[in-house]
């Protein structure tokens, strides 16, 4: 088993890990690094090329599996989730890979065709769409391999952790980690099978170390909605606009923030072109139980139409929009530049359901943003949000239960994964040895 560590292992962002067993490889993931653009789908045009998305990083360096002689090995592509560090690289290098079939969930698969439709890109590819607890034969020129779906938790909808069962043993990938044992949308993490798999060989675990620095559990999403719920109970009510501004992709978040909005018995407005993206897609699954209660506006002139309705009757809206990170050409940017019909003015409430994803980038959009609502006298409630990314306790448990030979902290700077390799040493893994601090572009033959 050989494990090329393709992305993501250097930064948060553009996650990509190849294994190869014998003479066949296997593509985990492969995802967008793009600091301070999180919402790709903002723009009337994305514009992007693979050549310019070379140029500032925005995509894996796979290139790597060229000088390895691995590219044209390439049998699948398995997909972990819907987002966009995981899965929107694809859409520009899917080309490279025209012999393998991808595999994701159905809201995964969903998202990937709406951003390969946005991209204009041609692609031939089978996709594969698969269900959480699930397992597929493959392929191969070592006889049987398989892959292996498994149910888990994260900030957006139909998650699931990857095993490839080979002779060699199962290589586990473990992006992106977080047990929700109590999820107000969908069901908790399939422990029972993990138990199972952990009881076999597992060779081998790419593992989320996102948080590893941090003992503190982030809570689930019903602490979440218990945020949520305060947060609604302190807005200033009356004829006071009300916005509301969370991920795009976080289904789970939007259901609740929809829950508790309609008590306020205002009117519920969707608004952006990534929000309609997500929301289109949950809807074309089945996965979208509150469809029926908004109304979305995914197109500029329907942007600007409703603004003007939110500007004379600022009590009757209650707006959901883009704009937490602070990115430009998002609702939020626009309106604080004065650039649509709607102005925000004193008392009138932002509630940020999200927080800041930490890059420089994004750190400084989203200050510059909250200085010019805050000088419009906007009352700001930040950070009513629990994050997707597991603690040390839960890194230990999913050490605990799959006991794998191997370790290799994943999805961060190397700052962000040492802990991780000093956590692994209460397992008596040894660094260097048994636990593997990796960057970009290296190889672990196991």
């Amino acid at each position: 088993m050989e494990i090329c560590t393709v992305g993501g292992f250097d930064e948060v962002g553009k996650n990509m890990t190849a294994v190869k067993i014998g003479e066949d490889v296997f593509i985990f993931d492969c995802g967008f690094f793009l600091p301070g653009i999180i919402e790709l789908q903002e723009t009337e045009k994305i514009g992007y090329s693979l050549p310019g998305l070379r140029r500032v990083g925005g995509v894996p360096d796979e290139r790597i599996l060229d000088s390895l002689g691995w590219r044209t090995k390439v049998k699948a592509i398995f997909l972990s989730h819907a987002h966009l560090d995981h899965i929107g690289g694809l859409t520009f290098l899917i080309g490279r890979y025209p012999n393998a079939e991808v595999f994701g969930t159905p809201f995964t698969i969903e998202v990937l065709k709406s951003l390969i439709e946005d991209s204009k890109i041609r692609v031939t590819n089978k996709l594969r769409i698969v269900n959480q607890d699930s397992m597929h034969i493959l392929k191969s020129s070592e006889g049987k391999i398989e892959v292996e779906f498994i149910r888990t938790t994260h900030s957006t909808i139909d998650c699931s952790f990857l095993a490839l069962h080979t002779k060699e043993g199962t290589f586990f990938y473990a992006l992106d980690l977080k047990f929700d044992n109590q999820p107000t949308l969908g069901s908790p993490p399939n422990y029972k099978r993990l138990k199972e798999i952990g009881e076999k060989k597992v060779r081998a675990l790419v593992i989320d170390a996102l948080y590893s620095y941090s003992e503190k559990r982030p809570g689930g999403e019903k602490v979440a909605e218990h945020l949520l719920e305060d947060a609604f109970s302190k807005v200033n009510r009356g004829d006071r606009a009300l916005f509301v501004t969370t991920f795009s992709s976080h289904i789970e978040r939007l259901n609740n923030i929809v829950k508790i909005g309609r008590r306020t018995n205002r009117e519920i407005i969707f608004l952006g072109r990534s929000l309609a993206k997500y929301v289109s897609c949950a809807i074309k699954v089945g996965k979208c139980p509150f469809k029926e209660k908004i109304k979305i506006m995914k197109y500029r002139n329907q942007v600007e139409s409703i603004l003007r309705r939110v500007e004379a009757k600022r009590g009757k809206y209650l707006i959901v929009c883009t704009g937490h990170q602070g990115e430009e050409n998002s609702i939020l940017d626009r309106i604080a530049k004065s650039e649509t019909p709607f102005k925000f003015k004193e008392s009138d409430n932002v509630i940020f359901s999200s927080s800041v994803i930490p890059t420089e980038v994004n750190i400084e959009a989203r200050r510059k943003l909250d200085v010019k609502l805050r000088k419009m006298g906007v009352k700001l409630q930040v950070d009513v949000h629990v994050h997707g990314h597991g603690s040390r306790e839960d890194m230990r448990e999913l050490i605990k239960i799959l006991k794998p030979e191997h370790i290799i902290p994943a999805h961060g700077s190397q700052e962000q994964e040492k802990p991780l390799i000093e956590l692994s040493e209460e397992f008596g893994y040894i660094p260097g040895k048994t636990a593997h601090l990796m960057k970009n572009g290296e190889v672990l033959k196991i």
